[in-house]
């Protein structure tokens, strides 16, 4: 098994590529680049975009990204999903039996909130990784609202909406940050004495950014969401939670 590199790219601005990842995909000698469909066409255009713009030069293979059973429970539905991505990255490697790193291109960063960390440990012979850091949609959010990730002496809590949804909000937590929330559990929090800072397509010509009281603003980050995700076809969101903000004194 070839080295497998997991370089994450940013948001989706190509400003937030690295200097580390752009030397990493020039060494690179053969990078791998999914397919989501025709409605997401743009994220492999923003890839081979990047790549392009790095001066890489090793070949690129696409693959087509399975679809998840929808009839599974989650758990169970997410590992299978996992499993069939392994197995076609294993056989794409197998088939182009590069000399070199084989490269993969991560929106955001390869450590955090995503799977392609857990596919590659399915991958056998195990391959030797290495990961480079990438802007997160966490650093990109804070940054588009110019306010702080953390306040001083509060806990954040990195959560899925789902959990939001089923548990409410969590114990102890000041700060709570949410990705890829498509049934906006926001909603089912007691809004008062929360405040919202929400984005879509961050990094991206297409940035929406609301923020505001959550009691205030919660309908039109639902009512913007879905008419950016009508336009588009999909979206990528990311949303921050705080209690008590502004903060006196």
């Amino acid at each position: 098994m070839a080295d497998l590199w997991l370089i994450g790219i940013g948001t989706g601005n190509p400003a937030h590529v690295t200097l580390e990842a752009k030397e990493a995909l020039c060494k690179a000698t053969l990078v791998m680049v999914p397919r989501k469909g025709p409605d997401k066409a743009d994220l492999a255009a923003l890839r081979h975009r990047i790549l392009a713009e790095s001066g890489s030069s090793a070949p690129v293979v696409e693959f087509d990204m399975p679809g998840q059973d929808e009839s599974l429970p989650y758990a169970e539905r997410v590992m299978r999903w996992h499993d069939r991505i392994a197995q076609i990255w294993a056989g794409t490697i197998a088939t182009r039996q590069p000399n070199g790193p084989v490269a993969l291109l991560v929106w955001g960063d390869p450590g955090l909130y995503d799977s392609t960390l857990r596919i590659a440990e399915r991958l056998t012979p195990r391959p030797r990784l290495r990961v480079v850091p990438g802007i997160t949609a966490l650093q990109a959010l804070t940054a588009a609202h110019a306010t702080p990730f953390s306040t001083v002496n509060g806990t954040v809590t990195v959560t899925t909406g789902r959990r939001l949804r089923e548990h409410g909000w969590p114990e102890g937590a000041g700060t709570v940050a949410v990705m890829l929330d498509g049934a906006c559990s926001f909603q089912h929090l007691p809004a008062e004495g929360l405040h919202i800072w929400w984005g879509g397509f961050l990094g991206m010509k297409e940035q929406v950014l609301v923020s505001g009281s959550l009691a205030e603003v919660s309908s039109r980050i639902i009512s913007t969401r879905a008419r950016a995700r009508e336009r588009h076809g999909w979206i990528m969101d990311t949303y921050l939670l705080r209690k008590n903000w502004p903060l006196s004194g």
